[in-house]
């Protein structure tokens, strides 16, 4: 490389330049891990999507995330987003819109019919998935595309299990849904509905089947003891979700009180109010900031009118009436009784307290063991079942539906080897991205695109979505504002601010190179990159 300031007073040659000897510490180019990434329970290689984003690559982004996740479209409307809750920016402003750029790329692809090529070779194995719900279609995805024969049942009479039964459409229209799902079955996947499985041991046998993976859904309300007369009407949130779904939608009546804090109580709320219930309450026995829903859920649901009964428990439900017991917390957080009552009018009273998975068809399996009503596994998804893998709400783990893909993932790789006779060893995990590591005084101004919303009086009398998305160069400009956590996205401030014409560019997409002979480790360049993807290591002697 010409170096034209290699000339320096004093100086009578060139080989008397170079200033390596001068160094303590040497700057090296580092691959950091983005906090988005960190917290994707799907374990999406966001950053990286995002980067191909921001120049109008949208395939090219949309396979990324479907190298991890084959629901972008979904889980843009679906996902609780705690990569941006982990998002660096959300400390300098606010965080980045992952979430509405992913469900840009996952509209975009159902738009124009992107499919996924299957190349891998046929290995002759046969792998039985029990459940259509996002763990059994995400685990049938990866398995087919590692060449695996893939057959998915399913009790219920439509693919999707919770994402169609337990999610209101109000959140997840079925155009979407119906849409990815297909692309999967359309790689090769075969699906068969209305097909229960008793003992998931005998299937496996009968089937000739190589391997199984579990994800059955946790679609079985949990019910709490309530004292109740003989003409109360005591529903189960799931039943209510589910019956939604069908062509002959439940009577509710016009005061409905729904038990519990969770988000499913939010959604049968929401729900009752677009099928006629003038006054939805919520009957929760903590406060709101201890209330498992999301806050946006809980703001969404308050601007559509449904009423929020804090520090409340149901004591006893009749005909036309619930009697409510007023709580107050203890030193502890713990909700304790005060022995004062009220008297609710309602028609119906849903409980929302909780689901749990029918696992009737592993007690055939002895060595599948069951603890608090979900199966163990160990570190790579496997039951105690040789070949019995399971994910998703069965175990215990967070119930998303991120989480359940990530599930499925997992257990895919590891099922994979499995088959293999061999073992998948998961990637070790780098250095974290933290905020500390970034120079952000660079970043520019750049506000939020928030996605637009239907007015809360229209959203009671439809079920149509409430959430739009962004358009392209809303989408766009919410890709650029990624911050490029603790990796280089060649922006050049290393190479523009070097006093000694250390660095040498590599090339678009290939990054930098140090010339040790010339850097005298003065750590500007540490100083002056954005994204903290440079730091220093000490000399070696």
């Amino acid at each position: 490389m010409d170096r034209p300031f290699a000339i320096t007073l004093g100086v009578g040659s060139s080989l008397a330049n170079k200033t390596g000897s001068w160094r303590t510490e040497r700057p090296v180019y580092t691959n950091l891990l983005p906090p988005c990434v960190n917290a994707c329970p799907a374990g999406e290689q966001i950053q990286q999507w995002l980067y191909q984003a921001e120049d109008g690559g949208y395939e090219r982004a949309w396979r990324q995330i479907m190298a991890d996740n084959p629901f972008p479209a979904i889980m843009g409307r679906v996902c609780y987003r705690p990569c941006e809750t982990a998002c660096n920016r959300g400390q300098l402003d606010e965080s980045v819109g992952i979430n509405s750029v992913e469900r840009f790329l996952g509209d975009e692809a159902i738009r124009h019919g992107w499919t996924v090529p299957v190349t891998a070779h046929k290995t002759g194995k046969r792998v039985l998935v029990v459940g259509a719900g996002p763990a059994g279609l995400a685990a049938a995805y990866h398995l087919i595309l590692l060449g695996h024969d893939v057959t998915i049942r399913d009790q219920g009479a439509a693919a999707g299990g919770m994402m169609r039964y337990g999610i209101p459409e109000y959140r997840l229209g079925r155009a979407v849904l119906d849409a990815e799902i297909q692309r999967i079955l359309d790689m090769g996947v075969t699906l068969e509905l209305e097909s229960r499985v008793g003992d998931v041991a005998e299937a496996m046998r009968a089937g000739g089947f190589d391997a199984v993976f579990l994800g059955v859904g946790a679609h079985i309300g949990q019910r709490t003891y309530i004292p109740a007369g003989d003409s109360a009407r005591i529903l189960d949130a799931v039943t209510v979700l589910r019956e939604t779904q069908g062509d002959t939608r439940p009577f509710l009546g016009r005061r409905v009180a729904v038990y519990g804090g969770g988000n499913t109580a939010l959604d049968v709320a929401r729900t009752a109010k677009r099928l006629g219930t003038s006054d939805p309450v919520v009957v929760y026995r903590r406060t709101r900031d201890r209330m498992p829903a999301h806050d946006f859920e809980v703001a969404e649901a308050i601007e559509e009118g449904v009423r929020m009964n804090w520090l409340s428990t149901v004591a006893h439900a009749g005909e036309q009436s619930i009697t409510i017991e007023r709580m107050e917390l203890d030193d502890a957080g713990f909700p304790q009784p005060t022995g004062e009552f009220e008297e609710l009018d309602v028609d119906a009273l849903v409980l929302a307290i909780g689901q749990v998975s029918d696992l009737a068809l592993v007690e055939g399996a002895g060595d599948v063991e069951v603890s608090d009503a979900t199966v163990v596994v160990d570190d790579h998804m496997m039951t105690g079942h040789p070949g019995i893998f399971a994910g998703g709400d069965m175990v215990r783990s967070d119930r998303t539906v991120t989480a359940a893909v990530g599930h499925a993932k997992r257990a895919a790789r590891h099922m994979d080897a499995w088959l293999r006779s061999g073992s998948y060893d998961e990637p070790a995990q780098p250095e974290l991205a933290s905020y500390d590591k970034l120079n952000t005084w660079y970043y520019s101004d750049a506000p939020k695109q928030h996605r637009p919303k239907l007015d809360a009086a229209r959203r009671v009398s439809t079920f149509d979505e409430v959430v739009s998305g962004l358009d392209e160069a809303t989408a766009l400009f919410e890709a650029r504002r990624c911050l490029s956590c603790g990796n280089c996205f060649e922006c050049d401030n290393c190479y523009g601010v070097c006093p000694d014409n250390a660095i040498t560019k590599l090339g678009p997409g290939l990054g930098y190179e140090i010339d040790y002979d010339y850097c005298k480790g003065c750590d500007l360049c540490v100083a002056e990159c954005p994204a903290g993807a440079i730091s220093t290591v000490p000399e070696q002697s």
